[in-house]
């Protein structure tokens, strides 16, 4: 029980480091962002979280530990941008950094991982709504491309 905590904590400690400021950026422009760019944010987010999923096919996983796994997946990319980091003015890569950040808060909250951590774990709660959001908007732009053809 007392590695699990530590481990877990270690995890949030990590996450205050490297994840949260890139994610409440990401979030505070969301919410000031115009309507075309909101969908520019759904699409990059979308595509972050869509680059984050394991490639894993074991039924024994339950939703809890897939998240947990594709929130590891998005952090490591963060912590390699962030490394390659060339030009940190340049608003794309910032951006595109900033949405792997909050794919990673949200799917770490999906895994219960902010329990202990009420500031954490509403972050991750708006998170969540903004992945949602971006891979609703997304489906429903598939769709519709579709119809159309």
């Amino acid at each position: 029980m007392f590695s699990w905590s530590n481990s877990h904590h270690q995890k949030i400690r990590d996450d205050r480091r490297y994840l949260e400021t890139r994610a409440r950026r990401l979030l505070q422009s969301y919410l000031t962002s115009s309507e075309l760019q909101k969908q520019q944010y759904y699409q990059v987010i979308a595509g972050a979280a869509a680059a984050c999923q394991p490639g894993v096919s074991d039924p024994s996983l339950d939703n809890e530990k897939l998240a947990g796994l594709t929130a590891e997946v998005a952090t490591k990319v963060v912590k390699r941008r962030i490394r390659q980091a060339k030009d940190e003015y340049d608003h794309s890569a910032v951006l595109i950094t900033d949405a792997f950040a909050t794919v990673a808060i949200a799917y770490r909250r999906a895994a219960a991982a902010y329990t202990a951590n009420k500031e954490m774990e509403q972050l991750g709660t708006a998170a969540v709504h903004l992945v949602t959001i971006a891979n609703s908007f997304m489906n429903a732009e598939s769709e519709q491309t579709t119809i159309q053809k």
